[in-house]
């Protein structure tokens, strides 16, 4: 069994002596010595994964330890730290472990080398011990060389236990019998000096000692601890201070003074104890607690994890975000280290500092820049420093332009002049800055240039205006300046009346006459662009884009919404302007472009559209080209992204900072990200028009009512807020002229005539000290969804990996590459465009020609609440770099239902559809080259059937029936063959009253014009109708089995909501032509047998998949899956394993090849895909039935063995077929199934015993 991201990450706790901050610290000081690298364990479903946090971050083992239980926490026996007497394991060091979870408790042993020169191993001890109750809280017992633990469980109760029998050698229940939600258990020594805290169902905290004298009747409670208005979820104790911290139900976490607990005796602390603080900071619940000397540690609900600085009130003094919806359910704290476990199955690492001053999300304290010069100041910008690349906030300068046409420097707290305008630049002048280096040196200026209403445009030099030069662009108005780097030029861009675009390329040089310290300025005229004749005919965005195929290319965005694409040519008429090669006419919605920027080679524009648009520039096809016109390069947009609700005008994206993890490092090395951030790099970096690109993280700058916010839209979250009152302003955000978001920044505004910053200038900021103040962590393992897993299916497989798509309640799909054999994970890519949770999907896979299993691309078609649908086409490829999968999404189509009726003709005659309508099920009824047919199973009683258009981008409603009256639940196709190559299409669906119904969709006028909406298509009607449940079907599964001589057998297997798994055998009579008349007689359907298994779960059957002619695999929410075997005489099971996976709510099923050798043993280094062998990485897993475990005892989970692997391909591929050839290697299939709900889990079905199957 290969398990997964959980949803759930329980417990997170180190095992280095600095890393324990139990009440067993002290003893620990002088056991472990300072060579020993510390290590980080998750709990993830009941899977252990240890990473090791030195030299740097990263998984180093993991093992499935709880079987079906969850992991709920991780203690380390700290006295057990010996070394290791195994001669396999000679010259390591080990501990112990206590790992616990439900009602379950399983030891392990840690073996880790001290040099570091091995990964750590785990070991699993004994078996696993259950117990009657719940634990929610285990020690070790450190006076005993025993393996004995306190174990406290949740009737509020603890026990003394001895893992060896698997028996409770004491036992001890409180007077107060009441359910606890958390338990705290301070050890010292002995049985006798335990003390138990329990946060009860009352919302008390309760002190009792379940050790003692009279350990024979029930302990009275000590000291009860009263405030709280909600249960209590952790509590924690910091026995250096004698606090006790609660967090709860009611979005507080309270500190406590209850002096020293425990001891020789058992004390129970003061007996009045006080409440110190009462912190308020979260906005939902709080998850989890813990404790410092001068810190408080919270994580909630929220997805936040706050750091509180006691000494200073309570205050917080930090904000860590970094997972997705869901909430953070796992902490661990060391001085300088956090760790966090999301909801999302995400682990994170995050760097903290005692020293800390008070940070808050938003500026409330906006700093007057007190602006003393002449007018009103209507331009600011902010200048880079001219003697550093990197300009730091304490030294940056800002440039304001007034209304008189002066321009001023801020400088350390003074307003200095710089230029006064010519009368023609007053009242109205237009103002860009850039940062630039001077020819032939390495030193840096700010260049400035001014336009004005009559045409003229001064440019000068921040640091000697006086040596600037006059530049007239026509007559009229200048709308707006641009500056673009490309590569060592410098572009300058002014738009002016009538759609013309003058251009310039500019240097700066040393003026050799004056001893080489003043500037000089030279000048370039370039051709003139023509923007298309609209209203608003003015340039807003420009980025430029070198190819030494096509030349150098540019993409504008005008202020009509539009994006253009001009091709920069050599010509000697300079009068002579350049058109568009392609336009994209109003994209952007009337409010205009606001700008454009290249990555990776995607471009990325906004708009006050409230939307973020990737797009390409790619070959035309030649058919589509008009005439004798030789341009075929044009603008296609690949996909759109929305930023949160109300946030309507958006300025600009800037590209997350990549993330600091191991697998990330080969993406984007420091070198590469500084280059970007320069510029767009020198001109002999090629523009790869082909390339697909690799879409990368971004955040969205824009304004949200009278806010300034920096937004992430992967996580939903603000990262940065200033309140500036709205966007028609002049402002500037600092890094200037960066195309890296670093994590923080400031901006400076201009409000109501005075110059505003959300950072004071000239000083150290609140982040000054901790670069990493408002960034993501160290990413230790990707999150996936924050909330529950609606739906699955899978893609294909590229190589070894497989990809996986899944669509959660979070509104999110994310597509996964998956190595089975490794239990590795990657986050291929996220997409957020459904506005309600998604339900359903379908995919219509191609494999790229001559690709050989390396690269393949699949349409995906999803379906959501609130009636809405949405197609992409996704290319997955191979990335030889990162020697893993990598996934570019293409937006192609989106459809509502509300819209589509709202478009209708005497729509006021007809019954408006509810707009709560779901989609429940889909499935692929037909396709061709051009469109697709999907079928829709609708929560309002509909069947409906929709035509996907990928080349008109369109989706469109054909038909719907409310035949069944009710809500359908699930929807199937079957497409059926006869011997004269007829094909015959089926589809069945299913409702809440658990009848199938079965319509012959063949002989319809509709299907012949395929993807043509007509009006007048009248639906068919059932042609037979099956009882299969007494209530709701939730999941269908048909195929063809036989074939006879004009009939064929159809087993269609349901699964519903009383549990029980139905199989029914429908005979299909083809159509025979009648004798005398010459016509065809209809398609026939009878229902020839049926069985079912009243009980085959013990809870609904929510997803039923088939995996070959005879299997089918179930799942249900008793957490159980299924396997089971369709014969003629019934149903038999053949498999069930528990899984950890809760609410199951869907199932991936497939097939594939894999390499046995001639002793039947599976071959760990082969596999066979398209009649070629492979090379693959594979770690043999162990049987769960057996040990519970998916990985040996020294299995590693890294991508150091995938990488490795795969750089020895082509040496190891020849050696690898002869050895084959010689031990007569044979073929065979062997099942994957993946199950989703609150997490996912894989699971391997292999066929053990010739015909039989079992799932491991």
């Amino acid at each position: 069994m290969l398990t997964y991201k959980c949803l759930y990450c329980a417990e997170l706790r180190y095992s280095s002596h600095d890393l324990i901050h139990d009440s067993q610290k002290s003893l620990s000081q002088h056991i472990f010595t300072p060579n020993i690298k510390s290590s980080l364990f998750s709990g993830e479903g009941p899977v252990l994964t240890a990473y090791s946090l030195q030299p740097k971050p990263k998984a180093c083992t993991s093992m499935a330890v709880l079987q079906h239980y969850r992991i709920h926490g991780i203690r380390p026996k700290i006295l057990s730290m010996s070394p290791s007497s195994d001669t396999e394991t000679k010259g390591l060091m080990s501990t112990d472990l206590a790992v616990f979870g439900g009602k379950a408790i399983r030891l392990l042993r840690l073996h880790f080398d001290v040099s570091g020169a091995q990964h750590p191993r785990l070991e699993i001890l004994g078996p696993l011990v259950e117990l009657q109750d719940w634990a929610l809280d285990v020690r070790w017992l450190c006076e005993d060389t025993q393996p004995i633990l306190c174990v406290a469980v949740a009737h509020n109760a603890a026990l003394l236990l001895d893992m060896n029998t698997g028996s409770a050698l004491a036992q001890r229940s409180c007077l107060e019998g009441c359910l606890l939600y958390s338990a705290l258990l301070v050890v010292h020594k002995c049985w006798d000096d335990t003390i138990l805290v329990g946060g009860t169902v009352f919302n008390q905290l309760v002190l009792w000692k379940p050790g003692g004298k009279q350990s024979e009747h029930k302990g009275p409670v000590e000291r009860r601890l009263l405030g709280h208005t909600g249960v209590i979820f952790s509590i924690f104790y910091l026995q250096e201070k004698g606090w006790l911290a609660s967090a709860s139900d009611d979005r507080s976490v309270r500190v406590w003074a209850v002096g020293a607990l425990g001891g020789p005796g058992g004390s129970c602390g003061h007996l009045n104890p006080t409440c110190l603080q009462v912190l308020f900071g979260h906005q939902a619940r709080v998850f989890s607690v813990r404790l410092s000397t001068r810190r408080v540690f919270s994580a909630g609900e929220d997805g936040a994890c706050l750091v509180w600085d006691l000494a200073g009130g309570g205050t917080v003094v930090r904000t860590l975000k970094g997972h997705r919806a869901g909430g953070i359910r796992a902490l661990a704290v060391t001085k300088k280290r956090v760790a966090t476990g999301g909801a999302d199955g995400g682990v994170r690492l995050w760097q903290v500092e005692e020293n800390e001053d008070e940070e808050t999300l938003e500026a409330e304290k906006i700093t007057d820049l007190e602006f003393s010069g002449d007018g009103a100041p209507k331009v600011v910008c902010l200048l880079e420093d001219e003697d550093d690349d990197r300009t730091k906030w304490s030294k940056c300068k800002i440039a304001v332009c007034t209304d008189q046409g002066i321009v001023y420097q801020y400088d350390n707290g003074d307003w200095e002049l710089l230029w006064r305008g010519t009368p023609e630049f007053q009242s109205y002048c237009v103002m860009e800055t850039v940062a630039v280096r001077v020819k032939a040196s390495r030193r840096r200026v700010n260049l400035c240039a001014v336009g004005s209403l009559g045409g003229a445009l001064k440019v000068f030099s921040i640091s000697q205006p006086q040596n600037g030069i006059f530049l007239q662009v026509g007559s009229g108005k200048i709308y707006s300046l641009i500056w673009q780097t490309g590569g060592k030029d410098l572009y300058l861009l002014a738009s002016s009346a009538e759609g013309h675009v003058h251009r310039w390329c500019i240097d700066v040089t040393l003026n050799p006459n004056d001893d080489g310290c003043s500037l000089g300025i030279e000048v370039n005229r370039l051709p003139s662009f023509v923007l298309p004749p609209c209203a608003k005919r003015w340039l807003t965005a420009a980025v430029r884009l070198p190819s030494e195929a096509e030349g150098v290319l540019w993409v504008c965005g005008d202020r009509r919404g539009s994006l253009l694409l001009f091709q920069d040519r050599k010509t000697d008429e300079i009068s002579e302007g350049l058109t568009p090669l392609s336009c994209l006419f109003g994209v952007h919605g009337k409010q205009g472009v606001t700008s454009v920027c290249e990555y990776d080679g995607l471009l990325y524009s906004t708009g006050r559209d409230g939307c973020v648009r990737v797009f390409r520039v790619h070959q035309a096809p030649q058919e589509s080209l008009e005439g004798s016109r030789k341009d075929s390069l044009q603008l296609e947009v690949l996909r759109v992204q929305r930023a949160c609700k109300g946030m309507e005008w958006l300025e600009k994206v800037l590209i997350m900072k990549p993330t600091n993890s191991e697998e990330d490092n080969d993406i984007i090395n420091e070198s590469e990200s500084q280059d970007r951030t320069q510029g767009h790099g020198d001109d002999d970096k090629k523009f790869k028009m082909e390339n697909k690109g690799r879409e990368a993280r971004f955040v969205i700058f824009g304004f949200h009512a009278f806010h300034f916010v920096v937004w992430d839209p992967v996580r939903q979250e603000r990262l940065l807020v200033v309140p500036c009152g709205g966007g028609h302003r002049s402002w500037s955000v600092w890094p200037p002229h960066k195309q890296i978001w670093p994590g923080y920044g400031a901006l400076v505004f201009i409000k109501q005539g005075t110059v505003l910053a959300s950072e004071p200038p000239g000083e150290l900021p609140r982040w000054s000290g901790s670069v990493t103040a408002r960034n993501e962590g160290w990413s230790l393992r990707e999150g996936i969804h924050g909330r529950g897993i609606g739906c699955v299916c899978r893609l294909g497989s590229v190589k070894e990996w497989e990809i996986i798509v899944t669509g959660g309640e979070d509104t999110s799909l994310t597509v996964l590459a998956v190595h089975p054999n490794s239990g590795s994970v990657k986050v291929l890519s996220i997409i957020t465009d459904h506005i309600s949770s998604v339900r359903t999907m379908a995919v219509l896979t191609r494999q790229e020609s001559g690709t050989q299993s390396q690269s393949f691309s699949a349409l995906l078609v999803s379906a959501s609440g609130r009636a809405q649908m949405q197609c992409y086409r996704l290319y997955v490829v191979w990335d030889e770099q990162r020697l893993a999968p990598s996934c570019q999404v293409v937006q192609v189509a989106g459809h509502r239902l509300d819209e589509h009726w709202e478009r209708r003709r005497n729509r006021h005659k007809m019954v408006k559809m509810d707009p709560e309508t779901r989609y429940m099920s889909m499935a692929v009824l037909d396709q061709n080259q051009h469109s697709a047919l999907v079928v829709l199973a609708c929560s309002d009683g509909a069947v409906r059937l929709f035509s996907v258009s990928e080349s008109k981008h369109q989706i469109d409603l054909l038909w719907e029936t409310f035949h069944h009256q009710r809500c359908v639940l699930s929807v199937a196709t079957c497409s059926l063959e006869d011997g004269k190559g007829n094909r015959y299409l089926l589809l069945f669906s299913a409702a809440t009253d658990g009848q199938i119904a079965v319509w012959d969709l063949t002989q319809t006028t509709w299907l012949s014009s395929l993807g043509s909406p007509s009006a007048s298509a009248t639906p068919p009607t059932p042609c037979l109708i099956i009882a299969a449940h007494q209530s709701g079907v939730n999941s269908l599964a048909v195929w063809a089995d036989t074939h006879q001589d004009g009939s064929c057998l159809v087993r269609v297997s349901s699964g519903g909501d009383d549990g029980q798994l139905t199989a029914s055998i429908i005979r299909v009579q083809y159509p025979q032509e009648d004798g005398r008349t010459g016509d065809f007689t209809a398609l026939c359907l009878h229902l020839l047998s049926q069985w079912n298994v009243p009980l085959a779960h013990a809870a609904p059957l929510t997803s039923l998949k088939r995996l070959k002619s005879d299997l089918i695999v179930t799942a249900s929410c008793d957490q159980r899956v299924c396997l089971w075997k369709l014969c003629s005489t019934g149903i038999s099971c053949r498999g069930v394993l528990c899984s950890h996976v809760a609410d199951a709510a869907g199932l991936a099923a497939w097939e594939k090849q894999v390499m046995l050798e001639d002793d039947g043993k599976r071959n760990p280094t082969s596999e066979v895909n398209c009649g070629r062998m492979e090379s693959q990485t594979c770690l043999e897993g162990a049987k769960l039935g057996k040990t519970g475990g998916w990985g040996g005892k020294d299995q590693e989970v890294t991508d150091e063995a995938i990488r490795k692997t795969e750089n020895l391909k082509m040496e190891e591929e020849n050696t690898e077929i002869a050895s084959c050839e010689k031990k007569k290697a044979r073929v065979e299939k062997t099942g994957w199934v993946l199950v989703c709900g609150q997490g996912f889990q894989l699971l391997q079905v292999t066929n053990k015993h010739g015909d039989e199957d079992e799932t491991n």
